[in-house]
């Protein structure tokens, strides 16, 4: 880590993050003379900060608090090491943390632990998931009092209507696009194919496959951070948020995951088109987890404005080979990829909750050899299903009252989520819909 300062002289400061429940980045800014003990050492600061609500203020009656003095927290730089900011007007450095207890125990309330602890579950086993996500968004002029789409820096002009797959659309802000892939080569991430969307000035791009599912949280988390900065540097807004405009579809968070044995097998691949009883029994288990989950995929406020029957976001709790109506999609193609395609997540979410709520989850179904009912066919949204929540303070008790969420989350992070989603859920209720956006446009 210390030789990446060495090779940029350059970077005169440094931030040291780390991803709080809502995956807002915490943290310090460091003069980078003082980096080497940040590096050796760690850093402090209160437990309770990685449990903050979405303006950034403490729970009122979180026990992380004044009930325990507001203890201190051990921070130490993941195995990500020093990247460039490439969003910053001076040369910085971005040093990723997580926390641990004093005596030297990984904190349950640290989101990156969370996800840690599924996939030690998943290498007692001998297997190691393979995931890649996909991540929608929209580019938003943000200066006047209604959202809309920001100006074509080509053209001068600005389109107010979807272009879903238009090259024009993504030819009009290539400068952005440019800048943007070329931030994620110094800050190597593995972005891959960009698309317009069906909302106004949505994108998405598709981050590719990868072994090691905290490296893949890591890759989400940093290229939203990246998105929304570059975007501000280019004079307009990018959001996550899941539902900017009332009339067009929001955005999602698709992810695919497979899994390997120790021998580097596709336990998921039959050699032909339905896949292994072991795909069944993932399967199940994500439908079986999806209602008590869908706090996780669905955190805010504004995230229920995106569940709503045929607007390109499920409903129903089900699965289906190759349809894209469906909760859970087993895409077509190579027999050698077959995968899972969980489609539930709003771009709003916390990556590392999110992989840890769906491949825990899998992990369960295995387990338990559970076993899905049929796939569907057709319309799901034209078909009576079970259905996931669709009201925050539904999907907040169901959360906190299941035994599924139990065996995927440690007791620590059940609480501090209920408790922090509780809170939000009393303020939000006072702000008006367009108040409730200017919080979320820059902050999920």
């Amino acid at each position: 880590m210390k030789n990446w300062l060495r090779k940029h002289p350059e970077v005169r400061t440094i931030r040291v993050a780390a991803a709080d429940l809502n995956g807002q980045p915490r943290g310090k800014r460091v003069p980078t003379r003082f980096a080497d003990k940040v590096v050796e050492d760690g850093t402090r600061f209160p437990l309770s900060v990685l449990n903050l609500d979405i303006w950034g203020e403490d729970i009122d009656d979180s026990p992380l608090v004044f009930d325990s003095g507001d203890a201190d927290g051990v921070l130490k730089p993941t195995e990500r090491g020093f990247m460039p900011m490439p969003w910053l007007e001076a040369p910085t450095a971005l040093l990723p943390i997580w926390m641990f207890r004093e005596d030297g125990r990984p904190y349950d309330g640290d989101p990156r632990h969370a996800l840690r602890a599924v996939l030690d579950r998943f290498k007692a086993r001998g297997l190691t998931p393979v995931v890649a996500v996909e991540l929608e968004f929209f580019l938003i002029d943000d200066s006047g009092r209604n959202l809309q789409v920001p100006i074509s820096p080509r053209s001068g002009k600005r389109r107010k209507a979807a272009e879903t797959m238009s090259v024009r659309a993504l030819d009009q802000f290539d400068i952005f696009f440019t800048d943007l892939y070329d931030a994620c080569e110094e800050m190597d991430i593995p972005a891959d194919t960009a698309i317009s969307e069906a909302g106004l000035g949505q994108f998405e791009i598709n981050l590719m496959h990868c072994d090691d599912a905290l490296r893949a949280a890591d890759d989400a988390w940093l290229f939203k951070m990246l998105v929304k900065g570059l975007a501000r540097r280019h004079g307009f807004a990018a959001s996550f948020m899941a539902k900017p405009y009332d009339d067009y579809p929001g955005s999602g968070l698709h992810t695919h995951f497979s899994l390997l044995d120790k021998d580097g097998n596709n336990v998921f691949d039959d050699g032909g088109p339905k896949g292994t009883d072991t795909l069944r029994h993932a399967i199940a288990g994500c439908l079986n987890a999806m209602h008590d989950s869908a706090l996780v995929f669905a955190p805010h406020s504004n995230s229920y404005d995106r569940m709503v029957p045929g607007a390109h976001a499920p409903t129903g709790i089900c699965w289906a080979y190759e349809n894209r109506t469906a909760a859970i999609r087993v895409p077509s193609g190579s027999h050698k990829a077959r995968r899972v395609e969980h489609r539930v997540a709003g771009g709003d979410v916390n990556p590392y909750l999110m992989l840890a709520a769906i491949l825990g989850a899998a992990l369960n179904g295995i387990e338990d050899a559970a076993e899905p009912p049929a796939p569907i066919s057709g319309n799901a949204y034209a078909l009576d299903l079970p259905h996931i929540p669709d009201t925050w303070a539904g999907a907040i008790d169901a959360f906190e009252n299941s035994d599924i969420i139990k065996r995927i989350f440690a007791p620590e992070m059940i609480r501090n989520l209920v408790l922090t989603k509780r809170q939000e859920l009393h303020y939000m209720g006072e702000l008006t819909p367009t108040e409730q956006a200017e919080i979320y446009l820059d902050t999920v």
